[in-house]
């Protein structure tokens, strides 16, 4: 029998764990919300490359490794924060069948860390996301950056592909904030 998912209480307000998931660059971004105002507590980018070659092992086995980098690495960020809700952009379509295996890849990170974890977690779409803080489907990674500069006191890691990472990730909790009655309750 699964257990109900921890909801934070009203008084402490609620810690969020928003996340654009890519087997590369994983942008994440820990905020502390309450009813009065939401603060970036901390921001970073998960990066791993394929060392397959360097390694001499499979390309499977090498993914597998990835996939516990970005595992611990999350859960360190979960514990050491007290993480009680997730929120992730839902990556769609692909080039590749190797993109594709990808997709299902992170996806699957986000959902059993969850499960196991028994924290709730929401879903939400880049375009929606996009569109949430820019008002376009459609913007550039720069523009993204400076369109969250607005609306968000972010500590920036002056690199461009974790920058970028860390900026869908916020655009993806802008989204919830209108989207998620979960996160509504707590800001209304």
């Amino acid at each position: 029998m699964m257990k109900e998912p921890k909801i934070a209480n009203a008084t402490h307000g609620l810690t969020i764990l928003t996340n654009d998931p890519s087997l590369t660059a994983w942008g994440w971004v820990v905020l502390a919300c309450n009813k009065k105002e939401t603060n970036i507590v901390d921001c970073g980018c998960i990066r791993t490359g394929a060392e397959n070659k360097k390694r001499r092992i499979r390309k499977g086995d090498d993914t597998i490794r990835r996939i516990s980098e970005i595992n611990h690495e999350l859960l360190r960020i979960i514990t050491k924060y007290d993480v009680e809700l997730l929120l992730s952009e839902l990556p769609h379509g692909s080039q590749n069948a190797s993109a594709a295996v990808m997709i299902g890849v992170v996806t699957g990170i986000v959902q059993t860390i969850a499960d196991t974890k028994n924290i709730p977690v929401e879903w939400y779409s880049e375009q929606d996301a996009k569109k949430s803080i820019t008002g376009r489907r459609s913007v550039s990674k720069e523009e993204m950056i400076q369109t969250i500069n607005k609306f968000y006191q972010v500590d920036w890691k002056g690199t461009k592909y974790a920058d970028e990472a860390i900026a869908d990730a916020i655009a993806i909790f802008h989204c919830a904030c209108f989207q998620s009655p979960v996160i509504k309750m707590f800001l209304d």
